[in-house]
């Protein structure tokens, strides 16, 4: 047992140090309202002003139908891939390569692309979009912004939930399926029946993961929009740099990280409890 510690040692330290550490100063700061120049004891002042604060209300909206649109269309897509990819196709390594690159991308740096490609009036997305009859003034318009940073968080995480998929889909033992086809059972049949269940492990570990990401999703809202046009793209942790580091309240974002925290921990929370019930031993 003790040599097993002193193997964990190293990266029990990191954790203390660059994650347990700056959540226990966060929280301490949450009741202060600390800043550069000064820092004061405030109670619980900054978590009753949350209560009325409509900037906070429109953070936390926004994050919900991002995290809400996202979750389950990167999921979901990353099924379909992932059974696609499972077949003996021709390109099969090249496709899920492909997939797979914008995971280890730069997201920021592949935001910068994607609004050259959503400008309207030198992307190529906004041309195409016109010829079937859909007009969008890109990043500038409050309708279209959160669909277009909805995309790029869908386009960089899927490749990874594919992976994970893939990795379920061959652990399921090849005996299933052959007794399923010697029984004369169908393609959907036996999706329905044996893929679909034997994967809720997989699956719930990709939904988790997928919230937390989409509950944290910075990146590209950030190079992409900075929140706006007029605040409809602001999450909270936009919010959170924006009053940390835009306008130095820092007991203030320090307050909303934690009632982050908590929204990420409940969530979690109640889809391990859902999907608990569905786990399989194969």
């Amino acid at each position: 047992m003790v040599t097993a510690y002193l193997f964990m040692l190293p990266s029990l330290l990191i954790l203390a140090v660059f994650i347990a550490w700056p959540m226990y100063k966060a929280f301490r700061i949450s009741f202060t309202d600390f800043n550069v120049f000064q820092s004061h004891s405030v109670g619980l002042r900054n978590y009753t002003h949350l209560i009325h604060d409509g900037a906070f209300h429109n953070a936390l909206k926004n994050t919900f139908i991002y995290a809400g649109i996202t979750t389950p269309l990167s999921v979901g897509l990353a099924l379909v891939l992932a059974l696609l990819l499972n077949q003996k196709l021709a390109g099969r390594d090249f496709f899920r390569a492909a997939i797979f690159v914008p995971v280890i991308t730069s997201l920021a740096i592949a935001a910068i692309s994607w609004r050259f490609l959503i400008n309207p009036d030198i992307g190529l997305l906004p041309y195409w979009l016109e010829k079937i009859g859909v007009n969008t003034k890109g990043l500038g318009d409050p309708t279209w912004a959160m669909v277009w940073v909805i995309i790029v968080g869908v386009w960089k995480n899927v490749g990874f939930y594919t992976v994970m998929y893939l990795a379920g889909l061959q652990s399921i033992p090849r005996e299933v399926y052959e007794a399923a086809e010697v029984d004369g059972a169908k393609s959907w049949t036996r999706f329905r029946t044996m893929t679909w269940p034997l994967l809720m492990n997989t699956t719930m570990f990709v939904f988790v993961i997928a919230a937390i990401a989409a509950l944290q999703a910075f990146d590209q809202i950030f190079v992409m929009t900075h929140g706006g046009p007029f605040f409809k793209t602001e999450t909270l942790v936009m919010m959170i740099y924006r009053l940390g580091f835009g306008e130095f309240q820092m007991g203030y974002a320090a307050a909303i990280s934690w009632v982050l925290v908590l929204i990420v921990f409940v969530l979690s929370l109640i889809q391990i409890k859902f999907f608990n019930k569905r786990l399989v031993q194969y």
